[in-house]
């Protein structure tokens, strides 16, 4: 009979949902030590961060298919299927551009100039942590899944996703910052080179755009 009860009512998905954004944003941590060792002309080590990433974008992309296959499809979960399912692949997208920028930079062996490395630095920290913020929205949702995405913990995780907002604007603000310097500086590098860190600093800033696009999936279960 408990058996039944637990088949009808559907396991909660939450678990697998929060492991897959661990998987993705372990990817995304790992970004900080590329860059160093790419500016370090350590290519050995950038070989090794990079595989590491893939290694972390495939789990998470094993870990997706299963919560795809898996997901109960009971009419008695708190919140529709789809939305969780949506929320699974924003997810997903951490890993996906934490891969491109990783292979971006082994194989143009790309390295930051020396003038705005200190701005790109802060630019990808500030990325990262949207990482680390939004990992942490998701890790609410056992809570809000136990309450019925009721009481108390709905204003925890509305004010995560106020912060994760901010965020993404100062993120915006230092991209474009890092773009004006980089253009000042077109002259004094090859244009392939200034052609390919103007796409890398907008992948970059991908990280924090997608973190800011997981709270507003976590918004939207929350109104419903």
């Amino acid at each position: 009979m408990a058996n039944f009860i637990t088949d009808m009512l559907g396991r909660s998905p939450v678990d697998p949902l929060q492991e897959h954004i661990a998987t993705a944003c372990k990817a995304a941590y790992l970004l900080p030590d590329l860059f160093k060792a790419a500016n370090l002309n350590d290519w050995i080590k950038v070989n090794e961060i990079t595989e590491k990433i893939r290694d972390y974008e495939n789990q998470a992309d094993e870990l997706k298919m299963s919560i795809r296959a898996n997901m109960p499809k009971s009419l008695f979960m708190p919140v529709p299927r789809q939305d969780l399912l949506e929320l699974v692949l924003v997810q997903d997208k951490v890993a996906n551009i934490s891969k491109q920028i990783a292979g971006m930079v082994r194989l143009r062996k790309l390295q930051i100039p020396e003038g705005l490395v200190d701005c790109f630095n802060e630019f990808l920290s500030l990325c990262v942590f949207a990482a680390k913020k939004a990992k942490k929205s998701v890790n609410e949702l056992d809570e809000l899944y136990t309450t019925g995405f009721r009481g108390a913990e709905v204003k925890v995780v509305e004010n995560l996703i106020d912060s994760l907002d901010e965020i993404e604007t100062e993120t915006d603000n230092q991209q474009t910052s890092l773009q004006e310097q980089l253009f000042l500086m077109e002259d004094d590098l090859p244009p392939i080179e200034v052609m390919f860190l103007y796409r890398l600093i907008d992948m970059v800033g991908g990280i924090a755009d997608y973190a800011e696009r997981i709270g507003r999936r976590l918004e939207i279960l929350l109104a419903k």
